[in-house]
């Protein structure tokens, strides 16, 4: 049986690096299977004893068994016995072990594909779809799993197994094996042809079921809209088409499976009737005794039943294949951006910010940024104004490097950011957004990952000067209530102040804010305005907005246009540092 080499071989070079912690429980499982092996090759042997030598003896006239014979049968049965518990033990380590490693390596896979996938560069994310992901993450590298544990582990027994009865088969008589060797070269050629086609039904299977989880994860996500504009009905027929184009790929790939093993059965019948006939013709001439045409019979159907589990399994291995073919084509696609060689850290930031020169591209010759010089002093707050697409997200990406510039420096207290790590960069930034982000847990902890070993006081602290104490001690549970997916729970305005008190339990030494106002009515934006003014106090603020009520509490405004910064005007700071 053959999967296609390319995918097969892209999974195997995904999963390898993975098994190195479960290597010895692996040599284990393969001692076992090699033991369950040798105990099959031995079960036939005490039939023949049997049919060799008490068959003849009682047709040639004896009343019943006794002295030798008797002692003969005993033996016999007690070997069947002890082989039979011996190949039970072996089976049942072999199993354990080979799941052990398999499900060892898939949780370290399925880690490392969420790892890489949390550290892709924004880009990737942009262009991916986030049910698409979810099912690469959970499902493809789930069925890569259940393929090594449920197919993996009996492929490598059946190999084995086939092998090692060719060679008995071959010893006891060539001539016999001969039937078994000639069908081999059939069985390769058929597995070969069909599984390439289950994979590529697979493969269309899986991308179908990817496209599938992101239609029904953006349907959920805009529930809302979904049924204020009555749109149940159209969601659910694209689904449901979507949906049965995914049926008719699982279908095919069964179907084309299933060929498969008839197709091997048909052939393991020729080849055991010609066995059959041709051995019967050699105990007629005297060339083989009947209890040696026996245990040639048996090895022949044992041998032949891995054969049978190869074309069974091979459907299952084509299918994990393309799933991990997917994996493995989500992971080339995340790599993220990589620190530079001797990249340093950074221990204290002032808030000095100099843009110089800087070009960045969306795609090759697109610049969206382009020779655009800024400079912010420690302890100035900054509004960045322009009109849509032209780049001032971005500039608060590169402050995070989250994209780097092509051409040009962007330096953070002097230091240019390219020659510091990403990581030490962003500990010293903290960042609200127009959309809080809030995570499944409790208002504590969403708090608590501005700093994650900040203890209680310090995040009631920060949640107090967010101006979110109130509302959240009227909790249920106060700060361990548990929030609802994304903080549906909470108002705008309510998740707007977490956001803050996160932002200020880091005590970051530069300040971004894009659009931290948008979408709140004037009761909101005025509280969330007055955390505002305490979160900034004294440090260096980048700002994104176009409310005017923030932009007047700014030093200076700059625009952002044909991908550079120009001054609008600079504007006065109250007394107290407040912004006006």
């Amino acid at each position: 049986m053959s999967v296609p080499r390319g995918p097969l071989r892209r999974t195997v070079r995904l999963v390898a690096p993975h098994t190195r912690g479960s290597r010895g429980v692996a040599a284990g499982g393969l001692v076992a299977l090699f033991g369950e092996v040798a105990f099959r090759l031995a079960e036939p042997w005490p039939l023949k004893v049997v049919i060799d030598h008490v068959v003849p003896a009682v047709a040639g006239g004896s009343t019943g068994p006794a002295g030798t014979t008797l002692r003969l049968v005993l033996l016999a049965g007690a070997a069947v016995v002890v082989l039979a518990l011996g190949r039970a033990v072996c089976a049942y380590l072999t199993a354990v072990a080979f799941a052990v490693v398999g499900s060892r390596t898939t949780t370290r896979l399925r880690a490392e594909v969420h790892s890489r996938l949390l550290h892709a560069a924004p880009g990737f994310h942009s262009a991916a779809r986030t049910g698409d992901l979810v099912t690469r993450v959970v499902s493809d590298v789930g069925r890569v799993q259940e393929a090594a544990i449920t197919a993996g582990l009996p492929l490598l027994g059946s190999v084995v197994t086939f092998v090692a009865m060719t060679v008995v088969m071959v010893v006891l008589d060539p001539l016999l094996a001969l039937a078994v060797v000639a069908v081999a070269p059939l069985l390769l050629l058929n597995g070969r042809s069909s599984g390439k086609r289950i994979t590529d039904a697979s493969r269309d299977q899986r991308r179908r079921e990817g496209a599938l989880a992101a239609d029904a994860s953006e349907a959920f996500a805009g529930i809302g809209l979904v049924q204020a504009y009555d749109l149940q009905d159209h969601h659910a027929e694209a689904f449901r088409a979507a949906n049965d184009g995914s049926l008719r790929d699982g279908v095919k790939a069964r179907r084309l499976a299933a060929g498969l093993e008839r197709r091997v059965d048909v052939l393991v019948g020729v080849a055991t009737a010609v066995v059959l006939v041709v051995g019967a013709l050699r105990v007629v001439d005297g060339a083989l005794s009947v209890g040696e045409l026996v245990v040639f019979l048996t090895y022949l159907k044992a041998a032949f039943k891995p054969v049978r589990d190869l074309a069974k399994h091979t459907g299952r291995i084509a299918r994990a294949a393309a799933s991990g073919e997917r994996v493995v084509d989500c992971l080339d696609r995340a790599d993220p951006l990589p620190d530079e060689a001797g990249a340093s850290g950074l221990r204290r930031v002032r808030g000095s910010v100099r843009f110089e020169g800087v070009r960045v591209e969306r795609a090759p010759g697109r610049a969206v940024l382009d020779g655009a010089d800024l400079v912010v002093h420690p302890g100035e707050r900054v509004a960045v104004v322009g009109p849509s697409g032209t780049g001032k997200s971005t500039t608060l990406h590169l402050l995070l490097r989250l994209v780097d510039p092509v051409a040009g420096r962007v330096l953070l207290d002097g230091h240019d950011l390219t020659t510091l790590r990403r990581r030490a960069v962003r500990d010293h930034v903290a960042v609200v957004l127009q959309e809080p982000v809030l995570f499944a847990g409790t208002v504590r902890e969403n708090v608590r990952l501005g700093r994650p070993g900040a203890d209680d006081a310090a995040v009631e602290r920060a949640v107090r000067d967010a101006g979110a104490h109130e509302f959240v001690t009227a909790l249920p549970r106060g700060y361990d209530t548990v929030l609802a997916e994304r903080g549906s729970s909470l108002s705008g305005g309510q998740r707007q102040r977490l956001a803050i008190a996160r932002a200020l339990v880091r005590d970051p030494g530069l300040l971004l804010l894009d659009e931290p106002t948008t979408g709140l009515d004037a009761a909101s934006a005025a509280t969330v305005l007055q955390a505002l003014d305490r979160l900034a106090r004294g440090r260096t603020t980048l700002l994104v907005t176009h409310d005017a009520s923030l932009l007047d509490r700014c030093d200076r405004v700059v625009e952002l246009r044909d991908g550079k910064f120009t001054t609008v005007r600079a504007a006065r700071r109250s007394e107290e540092g407040v912004l006006r």
